[in-house]
């Protein structure tokens, strides 16, 4: 439950991967076992559909530049995969600080991006490992 809720914290984060390669990025690295950037690009649109069709969290995204957003979070699961890609965006804390998420949204979010993975077929030591490194991030997103 604590990694489902990490999980949706991090969803809450931004990406976007340009001007890299993946020339030097070893093959069994978290970063091509999520299919490397064309994955990760399909992981972050399936989560915007998640987001789109879920009440419960959709209020926390009205204000967000969705572009942006789409972008950062590619970036920075990128990066967090050990890919090619540095995050660039604000620090989870600066992001959310205003938001109020509760353990439950965090929660709901880190649910739909398992069922992105699942509809991706990512294997489910790599969604795990995924979500590991999200949710270091909880503190940062989640102010309860």
């Amino acid at each position: 439950m604590l990694l489902r809720s990490l999980l949706a914290m991090f969803i809450i984060l931004q990406g976007g991967c340009a001007g890299t390669t993946e020339d030097n990025v070893p093959e069994q690295t978290l970063y091509h076992q999520l299919g490397g950037m064309p994955g990760i690009d399909r992981i972050v649109a399936g989560l915007l559909w998640e987001i789109a069709e879920d009440s419960r969290i959709l209020p926390l995204f009205t204000k967000t530049n969705i572009t942006r957003f789409q972008e950062k979070l590619a970036e920075q699961l990128c990066d967090i995969a050990d890919g090619p890609c540095t995050y660039t965006g604000d620090t989870m804390k600066e992001a959310h600080r205003r938001l109020a998420v509760t353990p439950a949204q965090f929660n709901n979010l880190v649910d739909g991006l398992i069922r992105v993975m699942e509809r991706e077929g990512i294997s489910v030591g790599a969604q795990n490992a995924l979500l590991q490194r999200l949710a270091l991030m909880h503190g940062d997103i989640v102010f309860s």
